[in-house]
């Protein structure tokens, strides 16, 4: 269970927060607060899961160590800094989109910590990986505009401080240039795996949110998948529409109702709790949904030659 927390801030970080959601009508702020969309699991799983199972298998893996590595590097930074979201401390700052509906908005383990901001780190990662791997003019437009708008939504929604989204994006693009760097010069994939977990193993001794424990099952799901297909399964992309479509919203699918089973062993209040046991389930859970995701669930997709 989490204990302590901090709380430190710039006053103009305050002051402009609250002036955006004074002034800003509620129109505004409704459409501004979509933006936060592009940092959350749904569009990830949906662009993540498109390049992987049908357009570009090796892009979809940079992309996705690249997003799964800067969340865990973010979580750990977090549960270090432990700086408190900016509605627990200021009156004049509302929270206007939660990160966890079904918590209570001042639960520190479900809400997450603020510094640095996720969202902002989650969009970098994904559009940066994008914009560096295939170097079109369009991309990089893309993967400017939607980090700024989508930070900038972070602060109207009262989520996160503007420091807390500079340094997720800036945690960001280290996480795009540093697993693009490590696949480039590290041949062997036991080795680049290798690398990876020493540098993410050490929040399992620190670490109290659950969003770290998520990211590590993701990664720990997502080595394994990989090496499966790898070893055994050796699925190849797809250029049929058709079936770009049947892969990626079978996808979505499978890992829904997987998740769903996975979860009905348990309370709400066990799988929301912050104690190890439930914490370990968490990255259990998501392992198992993130290897099964991506290294079982394609060789269904032999079935298209049938």
């Amino acid at each position: 269970m989490i204990t302590s927390s901090n709380t430190f801030f710039f006053q103009w970080e305050v002051n402009l927060m609250e002036w955006l959601q004074a002034h800003l009508g509620g129109v505004a702020i409704s459409i501004i607060s979509q933006f936060s969309l592009f940092g959350e699991e749904i569009p990830l799983i949906l662009l993540l899961g498109f390049l992987y199972w049908s357009y570009d298998k090796k892009l979809g893996r940079i992309m996705g160590f690249s997003v799964i590595m800067g969340l865990a590097w973010n979580t750990m930074i977090k549960n270090i800094v432990l700086r408190r979201r900016p509605y627990f401390d200021h009156e004049g700052i509302k929270i206007l989109r939660v990160v966890a509906p079904e918590a209570d908005i001042y639960d520190i383990s479900a809400q997450g910590f603020s510094f640095p901001s996720g969202h902002s780190t989650n969009v970098v990662t994904t559009f940066g990986s994008l914009a560096i791997n295939r170097r079109k003019r369009w991309l990089t437009v893309i993967a400017v505009l939607i980090p700024l708008l989508t930070g900038f939504s972070r602060c109207v929604v009262g989520a996160h401080y503007p420091t807390d989204v500079m340094v997720g994006w800036l945690l960001g693009g280290l996480s795009v240039f540093i697993i693009n760097m490590l696949r480039k010069r590290i041949g062997n994939t036991l080795a680049f795996y290798g690398i990876l977990l020493v540098t993410t193993v050490p929040g399992f001794f620190f670490c109290k949110s659950t969003d770290y424990f998520t990211a590590m099952g993701l990664l720990i799901g997502f080595m394994g998948g990989t090496l499966l297909d790898d070893n055994y399964v050796h699925f190849e992309n797809t250029s049929r529409p058709v079936f770009m479509i049947v892969r990626v919203v079978g996808g979505l699918v499978f890992y829904f109702i997987l998740n769903s089973l996975l979860k009905m062993p348990f309370s709400e209040e066990f799988l929301s709790g912050s104690g190890i046991t439930s914490l370990m389930v968490r990255c259990l859970r998501y392992a198992v949904v993130s290897f099964l995701g991506f290294g079982v669930y394609p060789i269904l997709f032999r079935l298209e030659k049938t």
